[in-house]
């Protein structure tokens, strides 16, 4: 479990900054990945993972979650969940990314509904493509190099984001 408690906080980081903000309804949305990687080798998938956070002791498990809470995502449904703001998605940034992570993201390619990106954080690295298929639903690859354990390692994964309704409860917005 302590191996993959790193690879959750890295998929949590690399999950969340992906998605222009022109297309995307404000509100509360839930962010699930799959086909998860690490040099070649498949990991097992975010439901697996979140149950192994529930199985935590309560104080590990509020410490990580507090965690999580400030940096505006919540452990929540099939995934984790975000709030975006009208202010946000009326921005030419990245809404869902966390602007006290260290990582940047460049938009390399818009064709249609299919946008190309670079990613650079303090510890990983990469590229990605994100698929609109809504104003309320998008779906992304993305690949890349992490060292979240002190060794540089490939990874990929693929993420389903859906918008919940525009009430984002107890979530709180990302600053």
């Amino acid at each position: 479990m302590k191996n993959r408690l790193p690879l959750l906080a890295l998929v949590l980081g690399l999950a969340s900054p992906l998605v222009h903000a022109q297309v995307l309804q404000p509100g509360l949305w839930e962010l699930t990945t799959s086909n998860m990687q690490v040099d070649g080798k498949p990991l097992p998938d975010m439901g697996f993972m979140l149950g192994q956070l529930k199985n935590l002791p309560p104080e590990q498990r509020a410490m990580i979650e507090g965690g999580l809470a400030k940096q505006g995502i919540s452990v929540a449904g099939q995934g984790v969940r975000s709030c975006l703001t009208p202010e946000q998605v009326k921005t030419n940034d990245i809404p869902l990314q966390d602007p006290k992570s260290g990582c940047t993201q460049k938009i390399t390619e818009r064709n249609g509904n299919v946008w190309k990106f670079t990613f650079s954080c303090p510890k990983a690295q990469g590229n990605g493509e994100a698929q609109f298929l809504s104003d309320r639903e998008f779906l992304t690859k993305v690949n890349g190099t992490f060292n979240a354990s002190g060794v540089q390692q490939q990874g990929s994964m693929n993420t389903r984001a859906v918008w919940l309704g525009n009430d984002c409860g107890t979530v709180k917005p990302r600053t």
